[in-house]
């Protein structure tokens, strides 16, 4: 998967709820018209993973099975 350099407003960023309770332990996703971005909310600037929409779709089916 790309490391993405996408604009997404803070807004829409979400903590994951499988993070952890602590600070040390969080990810953050954000969905857009292209896919899903996901980051590490200890680095909000930094680099972030892009995944396509299809990729994501496919990872759900495979999870929810």
């Amino acid at each position: 998967m790309p490391v993405g350099s996408q604009h997404v407003s803070e807004s829409a960023w979400f903590k994951s709820s499988y993070s952890g309770g602590n600070t040390t332990e969080c990810v953050e996703a954000a969905f857009t018209p292209f896919g899903l971005l996901l980051r590490d909310s200890k680095r909000p600037d930094g680099p972030h993973v892009v995944v396509s929409s299809a990729a994501w779709s496919r990872f759900l089916a495979t999870a929810l099975r």
